[in-house]
């Protein structure tokens, strides 16, 4: 755990532990502006110019795995984290990223990120904290941005038998639909970069498409993204009765010409002054893992690893 320079910014926390490494930004953020196997390649997104930069007034999306408040809009959510952050060691592998009170919406976000003793394992947890004198509707939001070149795998919910056309099934029947999509406006069935299977959807990253998004409720616990031989796994639960935004979506994917998001999505409610809201997750990355073309392909090379 120390203090390094990074693409610019002369104040970024490395984590390691020999197995894995991560940089946060400290002049601005929290961003985990980079996560790679030692001595391999960045799998999160940089954007080259808006590296090194600090008191911006904009927001500026810069890449990397940010802290967003959903639902969106265009002043909470875009609220400029262009502001030096404090952080502390929390254990020997452990630290959280504290950044100045967004105090124009009475809220004081806190990003952690742990790391076990050896593997690549990081558990990471957003928490975000009303400071403000009346309720506030929000859910705690992570959007990790991912380097182009890839291709996203999004295992979907089993298949089951209908209950007036197979009989004496040995697989589970119901009548019932087990499955929620929502689609964006600028999604169209025929984008080719989508592959719908029965069992995974595949999304490639095209540098020469703009943008298509998805939201799921996602119960099956996992997402992955495939790039350069590196696969990054992000790993997440769901409540059942919980409310998600979004007409429902606890995981939510955007890609665009320049990268591929896995947006996490934790539960909409209404926070009282002094209470917080938590969104927890886990990553982790596997090394040497060939291409993905099929949902074969996922079931030889993917699976394995999960387990």
């Amino acid at each position: 755990m120390e203090v390094v320079e990074y693409r610019g910014w002369k104040n970024n926390l490395l984590l390691s532990n020999g197995d894995v490494e991560l940089i946060v930004t400290l002049d601005v953020g929290p961003r985990v502006i980079c996560y790679r196997l030692p001595g391999g390649c960045n799998l999160l997104k940089n954007y080259d110019s808006m590296m090194g930069g600090t008191g911006e007034p904009e927001w500026q999306i810069r890449g990397g795995h940010r802290f967003w408040l959903a639902p969106e809009d265009l002043t909470r959510t875009y609220f400029a984290d262009n502001r030096p952050v404090k952080w502390e060691a929390i254990g020997p592998l452990g630290a959280r990223f504290t950044p100045p009170p967004e105090t124009e919406y009475g809220v004081q976000k806190v990003m952690e990120l742990r790391l076990g003793e050896r593997g690549t394992r990081v558990d990471v947890t957003l928490r975000v904290t009303n400071i403000g004198t009346s309720p506030t509707e929000l859910a705690p939001w992570g959007p990790t941005v991912m380097a182009p070149g890839g291709v996203e795998i999004i295992p979907l919910p089993s298949k089951r038998n209908h209950p007036g056309h197979v009989k004496n099934a040995k697989s589970p029947a119901d009548y019932g639909p087990n499955q929620e999509m929502i689609l964006w406006p600028y999604f169209d069935f025929a984008d080719t970069r989508w592959k719908f299977g029965s069992k995974y959807i595949l999304l490639h990253q095209d540098v020469n498409k703009g943008p298509t998004k998805i939201g799921l409720a996602h119960r099956e616990g996992w997402v992955a993204y495939l790039n350069s031989g590196v696969l990054f796994v992000k790993r997440f639960d769901y409540r059942e009765g919980a409310i998600y935004p979004d007409w429902g979506t606890r995981y939510q994917t955007f890609t665009n010409e320049d990268m591929l998001e896995m947006e996490t999505v934790g539960e909409l409610v209404t926070l009282k002054p002094n209470a917080s809201a938590e969104l927890v997750e886990s990553w982790e990355l596997h090394g040497g893992v060939p291409p993905v073309q099929s949902e074969a392909d996922v079931d030889r090379v993917i699976l394995p690893l999960l387990k």
